[in-house]
């Protein structure tokens, strides 16, 4: 008779931003479910601001955190990711060493001696510490393939002298040839924002250096974890997998986990969960979503033209607008605006909840990875606005590969706002694209499927690294 497994515990590491957040939370929800211990590792700064009583929904989950270096009153915005990874790197990885040195032993709360990593793609020195330790480790990065391939292809990309692009409009639309399985459908002006040069200065975006950096450091891990389903990216993670040792396809993650545990609740926003009311009492497919994600700034102009949009698209709208969005007073301009009282501000809504009410008839949204999966799952079609980032090439899969919604990049004018809206909430072969869509995702994540085949198969093999 075999000796009965020792307990798994692993240490999941997010990148301290949101939506990378969200993205392990789900994986954490999943894991959970398998049976395995979780110590999910905050920031010191975000673990402040998460509503402790919720967030711990099984006794094999504990919060954990480690300081990121910057001072307190740091804003840790969109134009400080670079500060935020130095600071990372530095400040944040000693104490990360320290932690994981202590984790290796049983310990007094009954979690067992520490397992395994799965540390943010992002977060490299995470795996290198884990791995110097003798902690095996995994990298999740929380994009999509289609974007991680973008940036793998780099140097091909510049070998052909398609990267960086030169400043100027009439190059965006010039096709890419560099990015493998792409080159029917890419534009420039597709591929990832910090494959743009600077506009002002015509400088190389540093970020370009940094991504590629990260992306090469994954190709000799042990296995690459990714948010995404086969049915979805198939040729992308086609082209990735040669480079990689392993690669586990096992997304949308949210859709995986909600049959496996009670989500952790870390929202560093607090949801206004009264939208859901507001929306009880509209009828189906009625009412616009707005949300740019929880990075996205953007200049008064900008809001004025995408709020003048909405309001002469004539729906009601339910718009997701963060404090530190725009710079005036965003509220009180959409009171102005009137719209007949059909509009609802909050500052953080429960999207995946907002995206599954019959009422929400199309989502105008930044593109975001999970934003994106989010609306698939749900057979919403999107409107996309990108705003940075990999959301540029998603945004081209929405409105060219997949077809369950539009591509508005690179503009923010009113009349085509209003004209996207429209077609979004009232094309009958959009709404057809979508839920085809999101039937073909859903069977990627019911039992059987691709991506709950492949999430039994990460479950195992981290089981196996922990017996080794």
């Amino acid at each position: 008779m075999q000796p009965a497994m020792a307990p798994v515990h692993v240490l999941v590491f997010p990148w301290p931003m949101q939506g990378h957040i969200n993205s392990m939370l789900h994986l954490t929800a999943g894991l959970l479910g398998a049976g395995l211990h979780i110590t999910f590792l905050h920031t010191d700064h975000n673990l402040r601001r998460v509503d402790r009583a919720n967030a711990a929904t099984s006794p094999r989950l504990r919060l954990m955190s480690v300081p990121d270096g910057l001072p307190d009153d740091h804003p840790r915005s969109v134009y400080d990711i670079k500060d935020l990874g130095r600071s990372l790197r530095t400040t944040g990885s000693v104490a990360y060493r320290a932690l994981l040195a202590s984790l290796l032993v049983d310990d007094a709360a009954g979690f067992p001696k520490l397992s395994c990593v799965v540390a943010d793609g992002l977060l490299t020195f995470a795996t290198d510490i884990a791995e110097a330790l003798g902690v095996p480790a995994l990298p999740f990065r929380t994009e999509s393939a289609c974007s991680l391939l973008a940036y793998l292809s780099v140097p091909r990309l510049v070998e052909l002298g398609e990267v960086p692009i030169p400043v100027g409009a009439e190059l965006d639309d010039a096709p890419v040839h560099g990015v493998p399985g792409m080159e029917g459908f890419l534009r420039r002006r597709d591929l990832p924002s910090s494959c743009r040069r600077h506009a002002e200065t015509h400088d190389v975006d540093p970020m370009l250096q940094v991504f590629v950096s990260h992306t090469a450091h994954s190709f000799g891990a042990r296995a690459l974890i990714l948010n995404t389903a086969a049915s979805l990216e198939r040729s992308a993670l086609a082209h990735i997998a040669p480079h990689m040792r392993d690669v586990f396809a096992i997304g949308p993650l949210h859709a995986i986990s909600a049959a496996a545990m009670a989500l952790p609740r870390t929202s560093l926003w607090r949801e206004d969960d009264g939208c859901m009311t507001w929306l009880d009492g509209h009828a189906d497919r009625s009412v616009v979503y707005v949300s740019l994600g929880s990075l996205t700034v953007i200049s008064l102009e900008q809001f004025t033209e995408l709020l003048s949009g909405l309001v002469g698209a004539g729906y009601a709208f339910l718009w997701a607008l963060r404090p530190d969005m725009v710079g005036a007073s965003p509220k009180e301009a959409v009171e102005a605006a009137g719209n007949g009282g059909k509009a609802r501000i909050v500052d953080w809504a429960p999207q995946r909840d907002v995206l599954r009410h019959p009422a929400v008839g199309c989502f105008l949204t930044h593109a975001g990875w999970n934003s994106t999966l989010e609306g698939v799952v749900e057979g919403v079609p999107l409107v996309c606005w990108p705003f940075f980032m990999d959301q540029q090439i998603n945004s081209r899969f929405v409105g060219t590969v997949w077809g369950n919604g539009l591509d508005m990049k690179d503009v923010c004018e009113r009349a085509v706002v209003e004209r996207m809206v429209r077609e979004a909430m009232e094309s009958g072969e959009l709404r057809t694209s979508a839920q085809a869509l999101a039937q073909q995702v859903r069977r990627d994540v019911a039992e059987g499927g691709s991506s709950t085949t492949e999430f039994h198969r990460l479950v195992s093999f981290i089981k196996q690294l922990s017996c080794s």
